[in-house]
């Protein structure tokens, strides 16, 4: 007997939760770095083994985001999800009671592999559920739970590892909460012409027929190349303040976090602007409020100055994230939306991981970081090209729909 369900607010606040659980993998553990390196000082390279900690899952989600995604087209979406909570608070609370280095190391890995999957599930059944204008929003508002949760979560860090370096791992059990919401509010979807009815098996879907390899590859290149800028702010920052003078370690923490905010704002306007502008113009404008704050950076003599750009690029950040999320998301039809989501999710991640690369490998040329931030107001410029590209791209595509439409419909 099939199942009838409807997507509400409790809906999506379910899957908005879980995008957290990436975030926290990092940031919540960032303050006891230095707890850790006295903990391990006696390993060899501990200095090269321990921030380990902190990137193994990132690098997991990068790799394994797009095999997360071929075992939810094939399983089903919400099985493998609720499975994935589980997995992420058993792995994630593991070293509070190991003593070894390369065991925990080990468990991260496992946090990173439920991570890939925490975070290509719960995005692909958003578009599971909703469609339009609900979609945009819901997607959109990703990116403001992942930047607020952040400022959250390096305070929660701090705050528990003054009970030693093992307290903070006890929040990882939060992912059984948001298996109690998924499992209360959530079903597993039927397909896409039956959002709301609730499938009674595996849809064991592995076929690549019809998936849109050319469009997804410009969208997974633009994600990369824009990823790059998104969290620079985020990470350099601080520096970026130290060299203008700035000694406060606290100080430099809390001017970073309230810049930051312009991420949520960002993301803000992107649900009353996205949905009515074409794709090209937005990247247009992304780009363009990115250059600007990085050019503003570089060149600030004072340390509001430099905040100024910094909330510039960071409003700039926080429309592009849902704005490729979206395009990509609109493409995927749901016999492969968790392939698709994957490829874009990974995508995202391997921009993150090489971010900082590119700001060292700047700076090391430029004499300095504020020198590095006017080379990434150049690169980010580039994006006007971008823009123009994907903006005749997406024209030409619509046009070719409408074409079969017409054809279709005689």
């Amino acid at each position: 007997m099939t199942r009838h369900h409807e997507a509400g607010f409790m809906t999506g606040i379910s899957l908005l939760l879980p995008i957290t659980l990436t975030t926290m993998a990092i940031v919540l553990l960032t303050p006891i770095i230095p707890n850790l390196m006295a903990e391990f000082s006696e390993v060899p390279n501990h200095e090269y083994w321990v921030p380990m900690i902190l990137t193994f899952p990132s690098l997991c989600v990068a790799l394994l985001c797009p095999f997360a995604g071929i075992l939810g087209d094939y399983f089903g979406r919400r099985r493998l999800l609720m499975f994935s909570f589980f997995l992420y608070a058993a792995v994630g609370v593991a070293p509070i009671f190991l003593t070894d280095l390369t065991h925990i190391l080990i468990s991260r890995i496992g946090v990173g592999i439920a991570e890939a999957l925490i975070y290509v599930l719960s995005t692909t059944m958003i578009g599971d559920y909703y469609k339009g204008a609900s979609r945009d929003k819901w997607l959109a508002a990703q990116t403001a739970f992942a930047s607020m949760s952040a400022l959250l979560f390096f305070n929660l860090g701090g705050i528990m590892g003054e009970s030693g370096w093992r307290t903070p791992f006890w929040a990882y059990v939060s992912a059984l909460v948001m298996f109690l919401l998924v499992w209360k509010f959530t079903w597993e979807p039927a397909g896409e012409a039956h959002p709301d009815d609730e499938a009674d098996h595996a849809p064991h879907n592995l076929s690549w027929q019809g998936f849109p390899w050319a469009t997804m590859a410009m969208i997974v290149a633009i994600t990369i190349y824009g990823s790059i800028f998104f969290y620079t702010v985020q990470i350099q920052a601080p520096s970026g303040l130290a060299e203008l003078g700035l000694t406060s370690p606290a100080e430099r923490g809390f001017l970073t976090s309230i810049a930051s905010i312009g991420v949520p704002l960002g993301t803000f306007l992107y649900s009353r602007v996205g949905p009515k502008w074409p794709v090209g113009r937005l990247l247009l404008v992304e780009f363009g409020l990115l250059a600007i704050g990085f050019m503003l950076m570089g060149k600030a003599g004072s340390v509001t100055g430099f905040l100024s750009g910094c909330f510039i690029n960071q409003v700039g950040a926080g429309l592009l994230l849902p704005t490729l999320l979206v395009w990509s998301m609109s493409i995927l039809q749901f016999e492969f939306r968790g392939r698709g989501t994957g490829f874009w999710q990974s995508a995202f991640a391997f921009g993150q991981f090489l971010s900082p690369v590119v700001v060292t490998f700047s700076a090391q040329r430029t004499g300095g970081l504020l020198g590095a931030f006017m080379v990434l107001s150049i690169g980010a410029l580039g994006g006007v090209a971008i823009a123009l590209i994907a903006a005749r791209s997406t024209g030409k595509g619509t046009s070719e729909q409408e074409e079969a439409e017409v054809l279709v419909n005689g």
